[in-house]
């Protein structure tokens, strides 16, 4: 039988292995590109230009997300008790601020946390979700994405993101330019060919894996955040009815914003039936919510 700690430990180290492979494929991509190159400046343009790509995604990246949204930030003589549940989940985790709390309108039920630091981080919560969930449930949901702060989920896969843009965007930049590249990389016979041919393959496919390592990142975190709900709750039945309740939400609010889908606390499109959404959860940002609910009912604490 699975306790809190043990789901915790076994998917914080899981990370760590993921994580390790996501920067060492984001080496191997950018010396794989001066080598086809043979230009000492193709590494540093690809660190350089990570630098500029991060700085305006942590800079932009929350705000557009809100925007998009139509998120309201509350303060706490707005909604005094939605505030309060914030507040204490944050002190009970031992947060030194309470994040800020954002309200989306829409009946769909759905939350999700945000930010990189204490002064920009937030969570998010639908009026459908504050309407249909009790209070324990909602605590627990809020103790989800309070845990992904406490744990340093949503920083984590912030750098995630924006190393995986950083290899789509190099990747296609230096296919459009290939053509130039050819040319000089065959003079050396067929060795230097096929060894050509294998660079190009992998610049191909190194988005294609960094995607399907920010994916199974995403998914141990949400096994962790589930756990430390439980642990600061006290209750991984609450969450376990919560989560059953949002997945049979028709989250159709959230149909334009796939790219989205890794930050709430229910993928929005694990319940679609079609063929193209089937192979999409292949892939999914999210655990089954059969598995997430089965682990916490059978927890202890």
């Amino acid at each position: 039988m699975k306790t809190a700690y043990s789901v915790l430990e076994k998917n914080s180290f899981r990370t760590f292995i993921l994580f390790f492979s996501y920067f060492a494929l984001f080496f191997i991509f950018s010396l794989v590109l001066k080598i086809l190159i043979n230009e000492d400046y193709v590494f540093i343009f690809v660190l350089l230009f990570a630098v500029i790509y991060s700085f305006f995604s942590l800079a932009l990246g929350t705000k557009i997300s809100l925007y998009l949204f139509g998120a309201k930030e509350i303060k706490k003589e707005d909604m005094p008790e939605i505030y309060n549940l914030v507040e204490n989940v944050s002190i009970i985790a031992g947060l030194p601020k309470t994040p800020k709390v954002y309200i989306i309108d829409t009946n769909e039920m759905n939350a999700f946390a945000m930010g990189t630091h204490y002064s920009n981080y937030l969570v998010a919560l639908t009026t459908g979700l504050i309407k249909k969930l009790d209070k324990k449930e909602l605590e627990a949901v809020i103790a989800h994405e309070i845990a992904h702060i406490k744990n340093k989920d949503t920083r984590l896969m912030t750098i995630a993101i924006f190393l995986g843009g950083v290899l789509s965007i190099a990747a296609e930049i230096f296919l459009r330019a290939s053509g130039k590249v050819s040319s000089s990389s065959r003079k050396g016979g067929s060795i230097a060919t096929i060894l050509f041919l294998a660079g190009i393959l992998f610049i191909i496919l190194s988005p294609i894996f960094a995607t399907l390592i920010q994916l199974a990142i995403s998914r141990k975190r949400e096994f962790m955040a589930d756990a430390t709900s439980a642990l600061l709750t006290r209750n991984p039945l609450a969450l376990a009815s919560a989560l059953e309740k949002i997945s049979k939400s028709s989250q159709e609010f959230f149909d334009d914003y796939p790219n989205y889908a890794s930050i709430f606390i229910f993928n929005p499109f694990e319940k679609k039936k079609s063929l193209l959404s089937k192979i999409k959860n292949v892939f999914s940002t999210h655990p089954p919510v059969e598995e997430r609910i089965k682990i916490l009912r059978e927890m202890v604490i």
